[in-house]
């Protein structure tokens, strides 16, 4: 039978704490059958058939697998055009960590970039960033705006090992500011800085960054898709961050900065949703007015009731 050591053996191994109720088969496939859809697809794994991938590594956006709460709260979803009730689930949801004045809703992350960059960009502006994602570059630039990484040297050595290697190099962001500083509409920081490696920024960082924006009097944005991993990094890499509430960590950041962008595919745990968000009443207002010809009423942004309710729920979570 089992020993005391084979006891606790067992109960010091840690498990994930929940079950997962639902079951979605697989198509099993032969590395033959593999290597032709490959071969088909042009060696581009977007040009893939979902369905003929065993193992799906492409992305970790709205692929994650949503909770049983999630699900029940898709049911309280209400398709009202206006005012809908899940969209006030939503917007407390989000100001609960993120208490910005203004939250515009978006169906994924990239129409809130779109968004604010037409607004805000333009020939001749840059946008500093530590990394932009793809999709944010493509935004800045589609404006004729430039869009400038400014990672710490550390963040493009793959070898070098430093805690928070998505940090903004705060020195040259100063420099930048000081010589163009009329120029730079807004400063952008990535958490985590996902074209870096999924790389962490700390909240050391992020304070830095803050102060030196509002000392130039520049708006300082987030883009925040995976907030709540940044904030774990924190918490298990900064000097006196490691006993404190991941959702105070993230309230801090949120505090230092003036708005973000979000794509809720990623940690709210959504399979589709974004937001944008700001505390400037002009850029709002600006921002509202092209929302309404690209993605729908400010109270549902290209979202269905469901989603809302699905993301507030995530969220909380």
């Amino acid at each position: 039978g089992p020993t005391i050591d084979d006891m606790d053996q067992a109960f010091s191994t840690i498990i994930e704490p929940f079950r997962i109720h639902s079951v979605e088969p697989l198509r099993m496939t032969t590395p033959g059958e593999r290597t032709a859809a490959i071969e088909a697809a042009g060696y581009n794994l977007f040009a893939l058939r979902a369905e003929d991938v065993l193992i799906d590594l492409l992305t970790d956006s709205g692929t994650g697998a949503m909770s049983r709460d999630q699900w029940a709260a898709i049911q309280h979803g209400d398709e009202s055009y206006a005012g809908s009730p899940s969209w006030y689930v939503f917007l407390d949801a989000v100001r609960e960590l993120f208490p910005f004045r203004h939250v515009i809703p978006t169906h994924q992350g990239r129409a809130a970039e779109k968004i604010l960059f037409t607004a805000i960009g333009g020939e001749g502006k840059i946008v500093p960033n530590n990394t932009h994602f793809d999709t944010t570059r493509a935004n800045v630039e589609a404006t004729g705006a430039e869009a400038r990484d400014m990672v710490i040297a550390e963040g493009h050595d793959a070898a070098t090992i430093h805690p928070f290697k998505g940090n903004m190099d705060v020195d040259a962001l100063e420099s930048l500011l000081k010589e163009r500083g009329s120029e730079i509409p807004v400063v952008f920081v990535t958490i985590t800085n996902n074209s870096g490696g999924g790389q962490p920024v700390s909240l050391a960082n992020i304070r830095e960054v803050s102060e030196v924006c509002h000392r130039y009097g520049v708006p300082f944005f987030l883009d925040a898709c995976r907030f709540a991993e940044n904030a774990w990094f924190i918490h298990e890499r900064e000097e006196g961050q490691g006993n404190r509430e991941i959702p105070d960590i993230v309230r801090e950041i949120a505090s230092l900065a003036d708005g973000m962008t979000m794509s809720a595919k990623k940690d709210p745990f959504g399979n589709i949703g974004g937001w944008l968000a700001m505390n400037d009443d002009t850029w709002a207002e600006k921002c509202r007015n092209l929302l309404i010809l690209t993605e729908g009423f400010p109270t549902y942004g290209g979202l269905a009731g469901r989603d809302l309710e699905a993301l507030a729920q995530g969220l909380k979570e």
